[in-house]
């Protein structure tokens, strides 16, 4: 018998958290609830999630403290934001702190369980099959998300690193702006926006900016790949 899914609910409103979790343990996942952000880090920190559904208004601190600390935790498990705010502002802030998908209130239960779905299968394709890659002088190991290039350390954020591997995975083919929203953001970002062109940047300034040869290169109109030759 497969194991259940493990997911932790942060949700104050006990209305919406009950009903969330009854959807979801009939959906075969494993539900923990807590109803504040101290509970949901204590939890975190004892036990293992397979995925975190936050909500960013709790009683005690705010869900955005919420999940930096989780990803000062964990840079893998997947984040799931629900809120009430559809602002971009918003939206960024999120991203920036490390969430993986972004669900405005109110929501359809299905979207729910389709987001989730999304996030785990995505989790499990990035699962590598070697701990370590290496391109030129660009080293990333996979066994704890770090990377290093002309044996000099560089610190990336969770979404950063994610989007280098997508990009060394990619094996110096294209990735293009649809193809990094969806599976980075999760089709959550307006095609319209220029957020995947600001992490790509922010991404530069810490991969080749420092060093003689640059990595990240960019087909204008199609997207963006790893010169590897």
């Amino acid at each position: 018998m497969l194991e259940q899914p493990k997911i932790l609910l942060i949700e104050d409103d006990v209305i919406i958290s009950k009903n969330l979790s009854d959807y979801l343990l009939n959906e075969s996942y494993e539900v923990q609830q807590v109803f504040s952000g101290e509970h949901a880090l204590e939890n975190f920190q004892n036990r293992h999630f397979d995925l975190v559904i936050l909500d960013l208004n709790l009683p005690d601190m705010s869900g955005f403290q919420v999940c930096k600390a989780i990803r000062k935790e964990n840079l893998n498990t997947p984040i799931l934001i629900l809120t009430a705010y559809d602002e971009l502002e918003d939206k960024m802030e999120g991203f920036n702190a490390g969430a993986d998908d972004y669900l405005t209130k109110p929501f359809f239960m299905k979207e729910v369980s389709a987001r989730i779905k999304s996030l785990l299968k995505r989790i499990k394709k990035q699962e590598p099959n070697q701990d370590s890659i290496r391109i030129d002088d660009l080293s990333i190991d996979l066994s704890d998300n770090s990377v290093k290039r002309a044996n000099i350390a560089i610190t990336l954020t969770p979404r950063e690193f994610n989007l280098l591997v997508m990009l060394v995975n990619a094996k110096g083919k294209i990735v293009t702006k649809k193809e990094l929203n969806k599976f980075i953001w999760g089709g959550s970002l307006d095609a319209n926006n220029n957020t995947i062109e600001v992490y790509i940047n922010f991404l530069r300034k810490k991969i080749d900016k420092p060093f003689d040869k640059q990595l990240i290169k960019t087909k204008i109109g199609f997207g963006y790949y790893l010169d590897i030759i």
